[in-house]
């Protein structure tokens, strides 16, 4: 092994390459359900990534339907449409997803 072979390696924390950078499409391919904590042992449950071709006010009334919680859409300039629910829905919205036909692969769970 020889040291000049090290020189030519790139930076992987240089703000100006791009190698090694995630495509949109490593972004996008993952639907993220996440929780957050509110006030004392209030929490919101976030998904997000889902793709547009859904319907997000349809999904977003039948999840308060079946879930018996509030829930709202929110707009994000980087994240797109976000459905925000009351509670910690996380195993549920993930049981739903799942029986509607999206792969278990693409959902990433995140949370305590």
């Amino acid at each position: 092994m020889s040291i000049q072979n090290l020189a030519n390696q790139a930076d992987p924390f240089d703000a100006d390459n791009d190698d090694f950078e995630q495509s949109d499409t490593t972004k996008e391919s993952y639907i993220h359900i996440r929780i957050q904590q509110r006030n004392g042992r209030k929490t919101l449950t976030t998904l997000q990534g889902l793709s547009t071709d859904y319907d997000y006010k349809k999904i977003l009334k039948e999840f308060k339907k079946q879930f018996a919680c509030n829930g709202t859409l929110i707009e994000d300039e980087e994240m797109g449409t976000v459905i925000q629910l009351q509670g910690d829905q996380r195993a549920k919205i993930l049981k739903f997803l799942t029986e509607q036909g999206i792969p278990k692969e693409t959902i990433k769970l995140h949370g305590f």
